[in-house]
């Protein structure tokens, strides 16, 4: 299975995810690889200093311009391919998309976040002509804690009229960023409440 991260637009925690269904996945035995396609290396960087921790191992493997042929290629060696795409309309996006099973761009709860959905719609459709089995999904991230923002629901409303949004949320948790800077997914950390989130993410994709 191949699954890219990808989206319009930056800082929508995109590696953060990445990385943590990378580890979900190395945690419940599966022989994963990160494919990270992005300039800044930030799963690449996760996944070396995941090697000085002794936390299940992440194979991960960088490259630039058109990677669906690598996509594929891993795709053989590997139960599950995670692609890091950068946060914009990129060669390595659009390329990625034409190699995997399943979309998931991530969203905050922001209108300029969720405006971002037009081009992003355009751009899953073009792939679509030519990989009919690309699935496109939406997931809410960083949402706010506070039980009376009404921001989520406004969101998924909005989002829903675009594409498939996941029923799981992930919240704005310090979390995420300590176990980013360890190496770690929140499988692995102190967390409970991450913990639960990122498994029910992981748990609806594999099953979508």
């Amino acid at each position: 299975m191949i699954i890219i991260l990808g989206s319009q637009k930056g800082g929508c925690g995109k590696s953060t995810i990445a990385t943590n269904l990378a580890a979900v996945a190395a945690h419940n035995g599966r022989d994963v690889v990160l494919l990270d396609t992005d300039s800044q290396c930030t799963s690449a960087t996760w996944a070396a200093d995941r090697e000085e921790t002794s936390a299940s191992p992440v194979a991960c493997v960088q490259r630039v311009g058109n990677v669906t042929a690598t996509a594929r290629e891993l795709d053989t060696k590997y139960d599950l391919v995670i692609i890091d795409a950068g946060g914009r309309d990129s060669q390595e996006l659009r390329t990625g998309l034409l190699a995997a099973d399943l979309l998931i761009t991530p969203f905050k709860p922001s209108q300029a976040d969720l405006d971002t959905v037009f081009q992003l719609s355009d751009v899953v459709r073009q792939a679509q002509d030519f990989n009919t089995s690309l699935k496109a999904m939406a997931v809410l991230t960083m949402s706010p804690t506070h039980p009376a923002n009404t921001e989520i629901q406004v969101s998924k409303d909005y989002l829903s009229e675009h594409m498939t949004v996941l029923d799981c949320l992930l919240y704005d948790r310090k979390a995420y960023r300590d176990a980013l800077s360890m190496g770690l997914g929140v499988i692995e950390h102190t967390d409970k409440k991450a913990q639960n989130e990122i498994t029910a993410l992981y748990n609806e994709i594999t099953n979508a």
